[in-house]
């Protein structure tokens, strides 16, 4: 089983996660904030994962630290439930439509973290939630999980639809590339090592 179970408690902020790779995708998801715990949801349900996510944070302050600390939580247990990564697909690529918008996203867990996100949206707003926070999330999955993640949104112009094409073409990206790959005999990797 790839699964991993972590806790993160800061002054800022208090997580307890538990992840299987190859789940479902059930799970509980509380975060305190709504839109967040919708794009979480989504993102459980596309991956085909298993995912249990209790978030308490300052949320007095503002969102930040709660949805960045999630990302480096989730990013880490990601990193612990691949292990060595030994007989992966290892690349992953979804474009999902929410409506009018599309959004893509290209994703390598080949060990080398990196964040690209090219989106109109970044500053607006959806209620109290800003999209620049999901930047901050995929950023910390990233480097977490030693991953390379390019999102992309092609086009659209509801701040909502967008933060979904995002979850969702990044769930999709990860279903793909987190399976077990039938002919691959060792770690997918030229090095022989990710």
């Amino acid at each position: 089983m790839r699964t991993a179970a972590l806790e993160r408690n800061t002054r800022e902020t208090r997580i307890s996660l538990k992840l299987n790779l190859d789940g479902s995708g059930q799970g509980t998801i509380d975060t305190g904030i709504g839109f967040f715990n919708h794009m979480l949801e989504l993102l459980k349900k596309h991956a085909l994962i298993d995912l249990d996510i209790k978030a308490e944070g300052d949320l007095d302050v503002d969102y930040h630290h709660t949805v960045e600390d999630t990302g480096l939580v989730f990013g880490q247990a990601v990193n612990q439930a691949l292990g060595d990564r030994r007989g992966i697909v290892r690349y992953g690529f979804a474009s999902i439509p929410m409506d009018e918008a599309l959004c893509e996203t290209s994703l390598d867990l080949g060990g080398r973290p990196f964040l690209s996100m090219q989106s109109s949206m970044k500053h607006m707003f959806v209620k109290d939630f800003e999209v620049k926070l999901v930047e901050e999330f995929f950023r910390a999955v990233s480097v977490e999980s030693r991953s390379n993640i390019h999102l992309r949104q092609i086009y659209g112009d509801e701040a909502h639809h967008v933060c979904e094409g995002f979850f969702k073409s990044f769930a999709r990206a990860l279903r793909a590339a987190k399976a077990i790959d039938p002919l691959e005999k060792g770690v997918p990797s030229s090095k022989g090592v990710i």
